[in-house]
């Protein structure tokens, strides 16, 4: 075997079907066909003179001999990006467009003000922003759909995972929302545990049903949920009516008369907002710039 038989295309397709898992997701994601892609790495395994797939069930699993493969193919991949980085910088300079995919409330209190912040600064850097949430932003970030993804630290992979750069960028406190008669609405700094008897409102699945019972059950109980409601404007609405209480992050956070924005005391919990770039391509200027706008933004919230 040697270096000229690690043909890039066909370790992509390897990696791929690692990641999603059987050959037609992996066909789907890549835009081929199924009996295309067993080819392509039929190929490879013949090129390479170990066999990278075996039957399991019905499905096939990568071989002891194909993670050994993937593990050298990830620094090959992120090298690419650094290559692909510094030809960016020496064709466009401070000039390039920056896909960003970010969950609904980075939007307004991140990405705005670095975009702002980058046409006064970088006027040759273009961002177009696509709302995501977790998982499918790291599934554009991972198809290159994105050159960055801004998500929850908890919902992120893992700062082992080769494949992405994970840059921290804030703690977001989460705030108690009170209608504005609660008796707790002028209390300084109360504990959460003081609300466990209270009616919650909060999502009836995904990332912010997890937080809110995450928090709560480490404050000693378990919400009781009222309403499930997932949009912030409903969930306000609600504990502006009297209706419950809800756990609110400070970068959500919206103005309403009837509704009493409350910092929680010594337990009050907080989310971990990150970005994530795939590994190597950080050193692009334009997402460079980016990081460092979104960076700021973050520091002066």
């Amino acid at each position: 075997m040697r270096a000229t038989d690690w043909d890039i295309k066909k370790l992509a397709i390897l990696r791929a079907l690692r990641d999603r898992g059987t050959v037609t997701a992996a066909a789907q994601a890549l835009l081929m066909t199924p009996s295309a892609v067993s080819q392509q790495l039929t190929n490879l395994a013949r090129q390479l003179g170990v066999p990278l797939l075996e039957a399991h069930g019905r499905r096939v699993r990568l071989t002891d001999a194909a993670h050994l493969v993937l593990r050298h193919a990830e620094a090959v991949f992120a090298q690419l990006e650094r290559a692909d980085a510094e030809l960016d910088a020496y064709l466009q300079g401070e000039s390039g467009e920056v896909r960003v995919a970010a969950f609904s409330t980075a939007v307004p209190a991140l990405v705005v003000p670095a975009v702002r912040a980058l046409r006064t600064a970088h006027p040759g850097i273009a961002v177009r922003v696509r709302e995501a949430e977790a998982a499918e932003a790291y599934e554009l970030l991972s198809a290159g759909d994105v050159d960055l993804a801004l998500s929850l630290a908890a919902h992120a992979p893992t700062a082992r995972d080769p494949k992405f750069t994970r840059v921290p960028l804030l703690a977001d406190p989460l705030d108690v929302a009170l209608p504005a008669g609660h008796p707790l609405a002028g209390a300084a700094s109360p504990r959460l545990a003081e609300l466990a008897g209270e009616h919650w409102i909060f999502g009836g699945s995904g990332p912010w049903s997890e937080i809110t019972r995450a928090a709560c059950e480490a404050a000693g109980f378990v919400p009781e949920q009222a309403h499930s409601a997932a949009g912030w404007t409903a969930i306000l609405a609600m504990v502006e009516a009297g209706m419950g209480i809800a756990l609110v992050p400070r970068m959500a956070a919206a103005g309403r008369e009837g509704v009493v924005m409350c910092a929680l005391g010594e337990d009050r919990p907080v989310r971990h907002v990150v970005a994530a770039v795939r590994s190597g391509s950080e050193e692009a200027p334009a997402v460079s710039r980016v990081l460092e706008a979104l960076r700021d933004a973050a520091t002066e919230r």
